[in-house]
């Protein structure tokens, strides 16, 4: 991938106040797959004391939905159109990490995954699967 289209990608999240508010970051960039991670912060814990599932949620579709606009042309945007996901286990450690991969892309529709890790004193563990379509919009 060239400069212009990974700065593309990093614009277009600097834009997400969620994202922002979750002090999430984009840690990868690769044609057909974009990495997030994000740390599990007091404001993003459900009431055990995990990561919220919005949380591993959010930073999955983002990483899949990026994923997905690195296959396509500078002048089109992604929107989610439906997504779904597996918990595996509870989102616990210190931050999560969210890999987003295009499974099929395509002019209209963008079939993509999400894989998302618990990081725990350095060992990650997956805690959910994310599969979904993205469709391409003009800009």
């Amino acid at each position: 991938m060239n400069t212009e289209e990974k700065t593309r990608i990093r614009t277009s999240f600097a834009a997400q106040t969620m994202m922002a508010t979750f002090e999430a970051r984009v840690i990868d960039i690769q044609r057909g797959s974009v990495s997030i991670e994000a740390p599990i912060s007091p404001g993003a814990r459900q009431q055990q004391g995990f990561g919220h599932a919005g949380l591993t949620f959010s930073i999955g579709d983002s990483a899949a939905g990026y994923a997905a606009l690195t296959t396509l042309p500078l002048h089109q945007e992604v929107v989610t159109a439906e997504i779904k996901i597996n918990l595996l286990a509870p989102a616990r450690g210190e931050k999560l990490i969210a890999i987003g991969k295009v499974v099929k892309p395509g002019k209209r529709l963008c079939v993509v995954t999400a894989e998302v890790f618990a990081v725990e004193q350095g060992v990650q563990k997956l805690i959910a699967l994310l599969q979904g379509t993205m469709v391409p919009v003009e800009a």
